[in-house]
């Protein structure tokens, strides 16, 4: 149930992300009360910013819809990598699995990543249990026993990781293609404020001002959006690292407690 709410989740933050920065654009920045005349064919206001938004142009709500993503994506994977953090600091943890496992104390521990109820007592605990149907494994020589027990725990690790790293793919993306898409749109806005330059007789001053205007809204927004992604996906992928390491650290500890306290 858990993996199909995410899967609709994750199916449904992109088209409703455009859905709402379409709507916000349009009702919102282009109402008519931002514009001289009551009509956001005009130019905008004095001083009025969401105007001013406005007459970016049509690249304007697909890099808001940008932002939304970023900004949904951010917060989903700050509780759920905090919800894999566990609810003992994972230092601690493996301090005292190190511990226990010194004093040979298999239960203790397996309490103990029950009580953790994170990505690194999953692993753990998945590793301990395998340490224990060894500790009765006759048949096996020590080295094998050692083999798979380092093997149990790179495969609970397999399978913890991609629920760590999902979406983030989608950060890393947004990051570099939300600058191309600001550049498109500044790329548009110079094209119309030169042709507004080039005209015939006096140049077109409304369009040479919704053109500079377009082209400066487009690049402050992709450079906003792009430095917001990049920033919470290197925040993400360092605590994501941190977990990894402490779960490398705790395994190592289990095959060597194993290898010191067996013949």
């Amino acid at each position: 149930m858990k993996t199909s709410f995410k899967s609709i989740f994750s199916a449904l933050v992109i088209p409703v992300s455009l859905v709402v920065a379409i709507c916000v654009y349009i009702f919102i920045f282009g109402d008519g009360s931002h514009f001289q005349g009551g009509s956001n064919e005009n130019m905008p206001l004095p001083g009025d910013f969401f105007g001013v938004i406005y007459k970016g142009g049509f690249i304007v709500p697909i890099l808001m819809a940008f932002l939304l993503i970023v900004i949904v994506y951010s917060f989903e994977r700050y509780f759920a990598i905090g919800k894999a953090s566990g609810k003992i600091n994972s230092v601690n943890f493996v301090l005292q699995i190190k511990s226990l496992l010194d004093k040979n104390s298999i239960k203790e521990a397996k309490d103990l990543c029950l009580a953790q109820k994170g990505s690194v007592g999953n692993v753990v605990l998945s590793s301990l249990e395998k340490y224990e149907q060894m500790e009765h494994e006759k048949e096996l020589t020590k080295d094998q026993k050692l083999v798979a027990i380092q093997k149990e725990v790179e495969e609970s690790t397999a399978l913890e990781l991609p629920s760590l790293e999902q979406n983030l793919v989608i950060l890393a993306t947004l990051s570099s293609v939300s600058t191309l898409v600001a550049l498109l749109g500044t790329v548009i806005g110079m094209i119309r404020a030169f042709a507004a330059m080039s005209s015939a007789g006096a140049p077109d001053s409304t369009a040479l001002a919704t053109g500079i205007s377009e082209a400066l809204i487009n690049t402050a927004l992709g450079i906003g959006t792009a430095a917001v992604a990049v920033i919470m996906y290197n925040v993400f992928t360092t605590k994501i690292d941190k977990l990894t390491h402490s779960i490398d650290e705790a395994g190592y500890s289990i095959v060597q407690s194993y290898a010191a306290n067996h013949k």
